[in-house]
């Protein structure tokens, strides 16, 4: 049984919830669930590259495709421009491949504006002390930036009820695990299933 089309899953954490390492760890696990690289204008961190864990681009750049509204979901994130290539989402869901996006409450909002038909889950942290210690272990921000993202944190911890599910990333294995049977759930829905291979599997006389 194969659906006509793909199954986009949205995920939003604060920053240092561990969304990232979850989604990396998803795609690893599951051939059939793809992880979009996302653009963005902040400069690289150490080991990163581009096109693996961004696309990194110019201000300018980023300009021109907000302008041609080339974006499914975009934000501005701690100074630094972020957005999703709304093609890059239609040409894996239309080879009936699922979709798992790593964006933060704005893009989430957005992709519900455009009544992208999806699956929303909130990542938390154990507690705001976790939080503290996990950004301050990266060892890659001053403080005064993770003051910023701290405050950011909570005010993005409001928006979870938009979320159709919550989880509280504590442990990575058992994490995964509620990820891994919320996305079976969804790819199990009804409402999800391609009516005409029911048809012409199942109706004694199908039309």
């Amino acid at each position: 049984m194969k659906n006509p089309l793909g199954k986009l899953f949205v995920i939003s954490a604060p920053s240092g919830a561990g969304k990232t390492t979850l989604c990396q760890e998803l795609v690893r696990h599951d051939p059939h669930l793809h992880h979009l690289v996302s653009h963005t204008t902040r400069t690289p961190r150490p080991g990163e590259q581009d096109g693996c864990d961004y696309t990194f681009i110019s201000q300018d750049e980023f300009s021109r495709m907000i302008d041609a509204d080339l974006f499914a979901e975009w934000a501005v994130v701690h100074g630094n421009y972020y957005g999703t290539s709304m093609e890059r989402i239609q040409k894996i869901l239309e080879c009936g491949e699922d979709v798992l996006m790593d964006i933060d409450v704005q893009g989430a909002g957005q992709i519900r504006r455009r009544n992208l038909d999806a699956t929303f889950v909130f990542i938390l942290p154990p507690s705001m002390e976790v939080l503290s210690g996990r950004l301050r272990n990266r060892r890659s921000d001053a403080e005064d930036v993770i003051s910023r993202r701290l405050q950011k944190a909570a005010e993005e911890i409001q928006c979870y009820k938009q979320y159709d599910y919550l989880v509280i990333n504590d442990e990575l294995g058992k994490t995964l695990e509620k990820l891994q049977a919320i996305i079976t759930a969804a790819r199990l829905e009804v409402g999800w299933l391609d009516e005409r291979w029911i048809a012409k599997e199942f109706y004694l006389n199908p039309g």
